[in-house]
């Protein structure tokens, strides 16, 4: 194609968006969240790079975020992805490093992307008319960065100082003086009355060799622990999950402070146009576009007389009523329900952190998990049992695996499931049900081309997600399992990682 070979678009997936609680998680975080009605901010990011000058992408998301990430690139008909799976999260630095190695083995000196995967950018063709402009100062070894023009003296993003004037049309790279860390308001003031600064966007473009020599420069330590976590990985499907000890071993640092911060080869280009990070509910506020009295609904909700609020259900079955809020940000999920003072909106976090001090659910995890052959979500418990609705995906199975404390009954609500219970295979059609006993191998499949929908009731001393052994799995979820609790050994494997 014109202008060299394809970019190679590297998407960020690793954050856990923890001041859009109680909607993002680390079990689901806000990458993954349709906020907006339309597409997760994931998919929007992966459909902004499925362009001729891009090649397919390269995505980095912590391992259990595996399946979340094919399903909702698939849904969106990007299927020639390779997914860098993170054991645990490492901030920017070791993910670009690791993107960085893995790219250079296939093709040195490629062309590399680094994006968010949680941003919202409202025009594409602004954004690749900008990485365009950006490209031959990256082919010449210049690690470029990408600025906003701020609307405000913001203290939430760091900021880039170029050291020369911005074009006044078009886009071009100008040379960068220094990245500035979050700033004061004060000083943020000053910054925004000085005319040229830019808010940093944390994306780059630079070549493969011009990152791995600046890491040889600025972080030297952090190579052989990113080459190690390459070379002891495994393969899985759609990509390489890292190893877990030399990652583990890695420092959590992001790109700003390892390496952009020392460098000396730095440039920036402008991005036109809207872009937020949605780095908080003040920001969806914002991005939504309040309507009358300064309101923002979402969900089954009714206001009245509200002013400057935003007001959220996330369940199509939960009514939120709002009388005479003013300046509140009120968000309810089947679970947790978050109720802030507008001007408060960044410390969500804090809350958050309240509540995995105190080992709250909640915190991190959601009723609903994600699977690689479709989802399950808690829809009650109590002492010895445990209510489930399961969603299995046209073609999908889950694996043979028998359980030594909980037995399960099954309920069909919609679709035809193939059942094997002990080597007895049958079809079980909607309104049926099905006993499976504690001990009993067994499988639950969907040979239709419609979802299986069923109720699972668990019964049993211990209900925990570990207490699993697989016999056969098509996904290959067995390996680098370990169980939370000793379980009784059957033949077969155990794993914690569920169905």
């Amino acid at each position: 194609m014109a202008g060299g070979a394809p970019i190679v678009p590297v998407l960020l997936g690793g954050g856990t968006g923890t001041r859009l609680w109680p909607v993002s998680r680390a079990s689901h975080p806000k990458q993954f969240v349709d906020l907006f009605g339309q597409e997760t901010l994931f998919q929007s990011a992966a459909r902004r790079v499925s362009h001729e000058m891009f090649a397919p992408p390269l995505v980095l998301v912590r391992a259990e975020h595996q399946f979340t990430a094919s399903r909702q690139l698939s849904d969106v008909g990007i299927n020639n992805a390779t997914l860098l799976l993170e054991p645990t999260p490492r901030n920017t630095a070791p993910a670009i490093l690791a993107a960085a190695l893995h790219l250079e083995r296939a093709t040195p000196g490629a062309l590399m992307l680094v994006m968010p995967s949680d941003h919202v950018i409202d025009s594409p063709e602004a954004f690749r008319n900008s990485i365009s402009a950006a490209r031959p100062a990256a082919k010449a070894g210049r690690l470029v960065t990408f600025g906003i023009q701020p609307t405000g003296p913001e203290t939430g993003f760091g900021y880039l100082d170029p050291a020369a004037p911005l074009p006044k049309k078009g886009a071009a790279a100008v040379p960068l003086k220094r990245f500035v860390e979050k700033p004061s308001r004060e000083r943020a003031k000053a910054m925004l009355e000085h005319g040229s600064c830019l808010w940093n966007a944390g994306i780059f473009l630079f070549t493969t060799d011009a990152i791995l020599a600046a890491f040889q420069a600025c972080a030297p330590d952090m190579v052989p622990q990113a080459r190690q976590a390459l070379e002891t990985g495994q393969s899985v499907v759609g990509g390489i999950r890292l190893g877990a000890d030399a990652w583990s071993a890695m420092p959590s640092i992001s790109l700003d402070h390892a390496i952009m911060e020392r460098a000396d080869n730095l440039s920036v280009v402008p991005l036109p146009g809207r872009w937020s990070d949605l780095g908080g509910w003040d920001a969806v506020f914002r991005e939504a576009g309040p309507g009358e009295n300064g309101v923002v609904t979402h969900g089954p909700v009714t206001a009245l007389d509200c002013e400057n609020t935003l007001i959220r259900s996330e369940e199509d079955g939960l009514q939120v009523v709002g009388i005479g809020l003013r300046n509140l940000i009120t968000v309810a999920t089947s679970d947790a329900v978050l109720v802030a003072d507008a001007a408060r909106a960044q410390d969500v976090r804090q809350a958050v952190s309240a509540l995995k001090a105190r080992q709250v659910r909640q915190a991190e995890q959601f009723p609903r998990e994600d699977r690689p052959w479709g989802w399950f979500e808690c829809i009650a418990a109590g002492d010895r049992f445990q209510v489930k609705r399961i969603h299995v995906d046209p073609g999908q199975a889950l694996s043979l695996q028998s359980h030594r404390h909980r037995a399960e009954h099954w309920v069909v609500v919609s679709g035809t499931a193939r059942v094997t219970i002990d080597g007895e295979v049958r079809l079980v059609t909607q309104d049926q049900s099905v006993y499976v006993p504690s001990g009993t191998v067994h499988r639950l499949e969907n040979p239709g081309k419609s979802p299986v929908v069923l109720i699972e009731v668990q019964t049993g001393s211990y209900l925990g997600e570990d207490d699993i052994i697989r016999y056969e799995d098509r996904y290959a979820r067995n390996q680098e399992a370990t169980p939370e609790r000793e379980i009784p050994a059957i033949p077969g494997k155990i794993d914690n990682s569920g169905r």
